[in-house]
């Protein structure tokens, strides 16, 4: 951890702990390099610190809570302000291209500006009590078990589901006060009771008319994002409406490194969350699994070398005059072969010797033979040369996470069989979608062809493993799967 402000007790040490990975993954995301992600993550966790500071000691003595985000929230949010103060000190160069157009959008001066029209989430939750707001923010957008928020805000754990349901329909509350007070024109206005009415019943439809102007009006979809407590859209109305540029991304982020079981469930559960994925967790994970391996690997070689055998073709003498059995684990030998399939409804023998009795043991199995051919054993051996039935090294498993109007949430996950030293994956839109931002890698897109690539921290794949990269994307009529996916411009499978 780079150098941070001083704790100022144990308890404070815990958070810095907790928090620091969060604040870090978020720069990532905001930033064109790692060096650049710790630097902005450091000045920006600095910051939020002595904020957070400033308004606890700003509550003491007084009888009226000052309103304030949860510390993650407020700690990211903080991110974005020293972005900001980046492009506008002239080190813009250093953030993610997409950030510098948001930053210097209206979309940013929302954030900023007039504190009835900053964005209806950030409103709701700063008016919670500071606890209930952690709650809310740690189990819907971190991600994290219950058990685990439990234990950190040092709640019952069997209490802590109703408890939880409680804070969700207290953030409706606060966010449906919020949208009342917010100055709407009467178009707006009219629909509001509306909107309040649809949202709170898990079986309500939507009318036509309501429906129409959701499409059209961004403040009451915003509305009804944070009002619908059902239906799976509370994760990301918070981390859209708190966080800003970026919240999508960061909420697919806390997803899949809970998915990886990286942030919670352990014991040490409160004292280390947040991580980002791919960065610090994954060589942990990788150093036990290649230590299991390299245990079971060289317990099969002690076996293999201790068993006796009566082939001293492939024995040693040199090592002290012991006759030392060298056949590999793995070696490609005569008996390997005749394990392998043979094409269906073939009648070849299995034995090399059987198939042609003239010859003895050394000719060619035709077992490669295709069913039905009649070509003599020379045409055999050269037409079983092509590997045109192998199988792809990849899968691909393409998946739609959200979709609206005009814009859309997406993941690629591949598995490759082979290990990579750095990866590239490339697709093809068929209705003219354009990625607008990428997560966990980098993209190119030429017309209708887009091509991701390895990120510095996640270009290195175990055979067998599997990476992701996300995104988002514009659409228009038809939001069809693409096709022709590669992987380092060899084909892969692609499936559910």
């Amino acid at each position: 951890m780079p150098d941070l402000p001083t704790p100022q007790d144990a308890a404070e040490a815990a958070l810095f702990s907790e928090c620091w990975d969060v604040v870090l993954s978020y720069a990532d995301l905001c930033t064109s390099g790692s060096a650049a992600a710790t630097q902005l993550a450091t000045e920006a966790f600095t910051h939020g610190i002595r904020e957070a500071r400033a308004l606890g000691s700003g509550t003491k003595g007084t009888g009226r809570r000052t309103p304030r985000l949860p510390r993650i929230p407020l700690l990211l949010t903080s991110v974005r302000t020293t972005a900001a103060a980046w492009e506008e000190h002239g080190q813009g160069h250093r953030l993610d291209p997409d950030l510098r157009l948001w930053l210097n959008s209206g979309k940013a001066a929302r954030y900023t500006g007039p504190p009835l029209h900053r964005p209806l989430a950030l409103r709701g939750l700063r008016d919670m009590q500071e606890p209930d707001a952690a709650l809310l923010w740690l189990a819907e957008v971190e991600a994290l078990p219950l058990p685990a928020v439990a234990r950190r805000l040092g709640l019952d754990p069997a209490a802590a589901a109703e408890e939880l349901a409680q804070v969700r329909a207290l953030f409706r509350d606060r966010c449906h006060r919020n949208h009342l007070d917010t100055p709407m024109d009467a178009n707006c206005r009219s629909y509001a009771r509306l909107l309040d009415a649809v949202t709170r019943s898990p079986g309500a439809e939507t009318p036509e008319d309501l429906s129409r102007h959701l499409a059209r009006c961004v403040d009451c979809a915003e509305a009804a994002a944070c009002l619908r407590l059902h239906g799976g859209g509370l994760p990301s109305a918070l981390a859209g409406g708190v966080i800003g540029w970026g919240g999508l991304a960061y909420l697919e982020r806390r997803r899949r490194a809970a998915d990886a079981g990286l942030l919670g469930g352990r014991r040490d559960a409160a004292v280390d969350t947040g991580l980002a994925v791919g960065k610090m967790a994954a060589p942990r994970i990788g150093r036990t699994g290649l230590l299991v391996t390299a245990v079971l690997v060289s317990a099969l070689a002690l076996g293999v070398t201790l068993m006796p055998s009566d082939d001293t073709a492939g024995t040693d003498t040199s090592a002290g005059g012991e006759s030392v059995n060298r056949l590999p684990v793995a070696e490609p030998g005569t008996v390997l072969p005749a394990a392998t399939a043979r094409p269906s409804g073939s009648s070849a023998s299995p034995d090399p010797s059987e198939s042609d009795p003239r010859t003895g043991a050394t000719t060619p199995n035709p077992d490669t033979e295709p069913q039905g051919n009649s070509s003599s054993s020379a045409d055999v051996t050269h037409k079983a040369e092509p590997t045109k039935t192998a199988s792809p090294s990849c899968q691909i498993k393409y998946e739609i996470i959200n979709q609206w109007p005009d814009g859309f949430q997406a993941t690629v996950t591949v598995t490759t069989t082979k290990a990579l030293g750095t990866w590239r994956v490339s697709w093809t839109f068929q209705n003219g979608q354009r990625v607008t931002q990428m997560w966990d890698g980098t993209f190119a897109q030429e017309a209708t062809r887009v091509t991701a690539t390895a990120a510095d921290y996640n270009k290195t794949v175990a055979a067998g493993g599997t990476f992701t990269v996300g995104f988002l994307g514009s659409w228009q009529g038809t939001n069809s799967v693409p096709d022709d996916f590669t992987l380092n411009d060899a084909s892969c499978a692609t499936g559910s």
